[in-house]
């Protein structure tokens, strides 16, 4: 079953290609069945957010009717970037499933590595600048959601 839903994360990433998009697909998968799909999105909807694993994330969070998908597994037609394993961490997929390499992507020229080095920095020596401002006002949001008793957590 595995080579057959990575088979369709290939297939996704031609069609991504060929409808203007980036070369990667994914699908989410659950119980042995597909329940979302995705293709790169970020030229076509002018959204750097809308990779193909981020794209499969949100349609199959809207079709489980949750932000918990630990019971599915997402194929990916390459290695996750930073921020779609970020996203996928989020949303908790128990297990990923990749074909190409982060250096086959580097190769074809998506080259995440100046990403992976910049997270692993302080904030202070980051290319982009993060100032800190306004912490004492921000917080009381955070007082209001600690002390919150019908929260849903996440």
């Amino acid at each position: 079953m595995k080579n057959k839903f990575m088979k369709r994360a290939i297939e996704l990433s031609k069609e991504s290609i060929n409808s203007g998009g980036g070369p990667f697909g994914s699908v989410i998968v659950q119980n042995d069945k597909i329940i979302s799909e995705g293709i790169n999105r970020v030229t076509v909807n002018n959204d750097p957010t809308a990779h193909g694993e981020i794209v499969a994330i949100r349609n199959a969070c809207k079709e489980l009717n949750t932000f918990n998908l630990s019971n599915c597994s997402l194929y990916s037609s390459c290695e996750p970037c930073p921020m779609c394993m970020s996203a996928i961490y989020w949303s908790r997929i128990g297990k990923v499933f990749y074909a190409n390499t982060r250096d086959d992507a580097k190769k074809i020229e998506f080259d995440d590595s100046f990403i992976y080095s910049e997270i692993s920095k302080k904030n202070k020596d980051r290319s982009i600048l993060m100032e800190q401002i306004l912490r004492d006002e921000a917080l009381e949001a955070f007082e209001i959601w600690k002390n919150k008793t019908d929260k849903t957590k996440y």
